[in-house]
């Protein structure tokens, strides 16, 4: 709870802060157009924050989707070598399946947490990989119906390499820092013209309202952008059921 705390705490401060400082630099006195003038300047620069908050948060949102998608597609490709292997016949299960439940357990146990601390995956999880790619493709089919099982192996070993790929450019991207500098500039500029409002009760808590819905949103990006950490950790579940299978070696 300290991440949110934090993030809609600080916004709120920053908020109350920008407020009370214009208003004692300002002074006290206004001109009739000047609260006319700071409605049309708040409407302007609040439509373009919320337009920066709203397209960061709808790529990290997409991001974080596709990366759920990529594990539940990299287990599929795990399980259907594994199906494809035993159909196969003679000793093609010996070669291949052992190597696709350490490949599984490593993911869970160890790479997960490696992408957290390190942003990298494993030499041994590139190794597995590899050795099971390269049982398929020696296969020698002597059959159409192998000919077929071979193939489709092959593309899923393929397949595997690609969405790790994909898996550790995730963990290395990060929100630009000057998305941070624009998002916080936008909420001091929306701030500054709400000078011309008195403090009322009721003024105070509509600019409260401001300032913490545009750090929870600040927050869930901040969550969004980084899917192996908390506060936003995304858990291997595709994965982590495949371990209550077979492949699991259970």
């Amino acid at each position: 709870m300290l991440y949110p705390v934090l993030f809609v705490g600080g916004t709120v401060l920053i908020a109350w802060t920008v407020y009370f400082a214009v208003r004692l630099l300002a002074g006290q006195r206004f001109s009739d157009d000047t609260q006319t003038l700071a409605g049309s300047v708040i409407i302007r620069v609040s439509a373009l924050h919320g337009l920066i908050l709203a397209l960061v948060f709808a790529q990290e949102l997409v991001d974080y989707t596709q990366l759920q998608g990529n594990l539940t597609e990299e287990a599929t490709a795990i399980a259907d070598i594994w199906n494809d292997a035993a159909r196969y016949g003679e000793d093609v299960p010996a070669q291949v399946q052992p190597a696709l439940t350490r490949y599984t357990h490593l993911v869970v146990e160890e790479e997960w947490q490696e992408l957290a601390a390190d942003r990298a995956l494993s030499a041994e999880g590139w190794q597995l990989r590899e050795k099971i790619y390269l049982a398929v493709l020696d296969l020698e089919p002597r059959t159409a119906r192998e000919e077929d099982l071979r193939t489709h192996m092959v593309h899923k070993a393929q397949l595997i390499a690609e969405l790790r790929q994909e898996r550790q450019n995730t963990a290395l991207h990060e929100v630009n820092m000057l998305f941070w500098v624009a998002a916080l500039s936008g909420l001091v500029l929306v701030t500054v013209p709400y000078f011309v409002f008195s403090p009322t009760r009721l003024h105070l808590m509509l600019l409260s309202v401001y300032g913490a819905f545009s750090g929870l949103v600040m927050y869930v990006i901040y969550a969004f952008s980084d899917p192996f950490e908390q506060p936003g950790a995304l858990s291997p579940v595709a994965f982590q059921q495949l371990l209550r299978t077979e492949i699991g070696g259970s």
